[in-house]
């Protein structure tokens, strides 16, 4: 009876439907679960919590216009017209629906019934303009002709959502089954949220308890789609998640997409390879206790910025890499809370989460960069990693780890190599292996050195750990940290 039409709000509604009918596909949605669900928004779109609630979606609607308190016929009035204009009974115009393509309903969505039939506004659909504006309109209409199931699903939609930061928080996916997954989710909490609310005489519902991206990264783990085998590839999806507000005070939509790449690794990440290394990274990156408060009992984090870094993939792919694969600390991001644990990382403490597989996954995945440079830049980490560990060339390491020039960069690693063939051995360091890692030819440094850097880097410090060079020379690391994004 239904199905997605590739438009985020109706479908997050039509996926709510779906759910709250316990159903799996839209297309085994009956009429009967249609008035189901239409029974449940009329009853208690009307009252509180969701009055209050639903200012964020439908302000000025009959559900939540403040001049209705006193006359709550008029919003069973409103609730028939945007709730039931589905049935099979209702008159349809020659217009089609610019969500569905079927025909518009021939209804009036306003209490008085003095709206043109089946045109829908701002307080019927969220985003949409005022009634009365003909801007962007064809032929100088305003509103724009809507069926009665498409109506529907948008007012099904805020129960699909999430509450975050005062906004509505949706998402939306290629793949049908994780839409779902996600407004049955958000469905279920709400509708929880709604029966404790109304228990206590609470007029408010509660906000998430992590922050919006932090919330889409938990929900998303437990998304049975995301717990198939790391090679299904085939199955692999992206998501859109929408943050939004449809406020009188100021409409505002704020877009986060997390792409098929960046799904696929957090897979892999999950997978029995890798959790046991990635688990202890993600971890380490939830919010900690604020510094210098007496009283933190009870403090629960909202955010993990490991999550919240992954919405920031592909382009900021080198400073995610320093962060959580080199374990550098961030300065900058001290702030006022001092909550952000990665202003605390430090190689002396965290050698051990150092791990050049998870880093090759991500340049896999995240990166795709080709496989003969990855293997190109672990072989090189080997051979200085057991030059630094054989001849315990301590200076060498320290100026390798914290040369911000290329010119001081290449001079420093020329030097070693020259020092250790006068010694009598064979370089650990040729020609071609350097220039296809560092250099673009013609002594010309490439535009990511520094990343090339950092990931030789990863692999000399996870070798040297294992080879318990770490261990006996941990003063020679550096407190080294990013002072601004910009250096990033």
């Amino acid at each position: 009876m239904l199905k997605y039409t590739g438009h985020p709000l109706v479908d997050v509604g039509i996926a709510t439907i779906t759910a709250f009918a316990g159903k799996r596909e839209p297309a085994q949605v009956t009429e009967a679960d249609l008035d189901s669900i239409a029974d449940y928004i009329e009853q208690e779109y009307v009252r509180q919590p969701l009055i209050s609630f639903l200012t964020v979606a439908f302000p000025n609607s009959g559900f939540t216009q403040p001049a209705y308190n006193k006359q709550p016929e008029k919003r069973q009035v409103y609730a028939g017209r945007v709730l039931r204009a589905y049935r099979a009974d209702t008159e349809t115009l020659e217009e089609t629906c610019v969500f569905t393509g079927e025909p518009a309903a021939a209804v009036s969505f306003d209490v008085k019934g003095e709206l043109e039939p089946g045109r829908a506004f701002r307080q019927h659909i969220p985003l949409l303009t005022g009634e009365g504006f003909i801007n962007f309109h064809p032929y100088g209409d305003a509103g724009i002709p809507v069926s009665g199931k498409a109506l529907l699903a948008i007012q099904a939609f805020p129960l699909g959502c999430a509450k975050c930061g005062g906004r509505l928080l949706a998402v939306h996916s290629d793949n049908p089954e994780l839409t779902r997954h996600f407004a049955a989710e958000f469905l279920q909490e709400n509708r929880r949220a709604v029966q404790l609310a109304q228990e206590s005489g609470s007029s408010k519902l509660p906000e998430t308890k992590y922050a919006h991206r932090t919330l889409l990264i938990d929900v998303l783990l437990r998304a049975h789609q995301l717990q198939r085998e790391a090679r299904d590839d085939e199955a692999l999806f992206s998501l859109t998640a929408y943050h939004l507000t449809n406020s009188g005070q100021g409409a505002d939509l704020n877009i986060y997409p997390l792409p098929m790449q960046t799904i696929g690794f957090l897979r892999e990440m999950y997978s029995d390879h890798y959790r046991h290394q990635w688990e202890p990274l993600v971890r380490r990156a939830w919010e900690v206790a604020p510094k210098g408060k007496k009283d933190t009992e009870g403090f629960e984090p909202r955010k993990n910025w490991l999550y919240e870094d992954l919405f920031n993939l592909p382009q900021s792919a080198a400073r995610f890499i320093r962060t959580y694969f080199l374990r550098v600390a961030l300065r900058y991001a001290q702030g006022k809370s001092g909550t952000d644990p990665r202003t605390g990382y430090s190689l002396n403490d965290e050698a051990n989460l150092v791990s050049w597989s998870i880093t090759a996954c991500f340049l896999r995945r995240i990166l795709n960069m080709e496989k003969e440079r990855v293997e190109q830049i672990r072989q090189l980490g080997d051979a200085l990693a057991d030059y630094v560990s054989g001849q315990n060339d301590r200076r060498f390491f320290r100026d390798f780890f914290t040369a911000q020039r290329y010119d001081y960069f290449r001079t420093a690693l020329i030097k070693a190599n020259t020092a250790h063939v006068r010694r009598g051995n064979p370089p650990f360091l040729t020609l071609d292996p350097y220039i296809a890692v560092f250099e673009e030819g013609d002594g010309v440094a490439q535009t990511d050195w520094r990343l090339a850097r950092d990931l030789v880097l990863i692999r000399m410090v996870e070798q040297l750990y294992q080879k318990g060079w770490f261990q006996s020379n941990m003063d020679v690391l550096p407190e080294t940290s990013e002072e601004t994004e910009e250096e990033l």
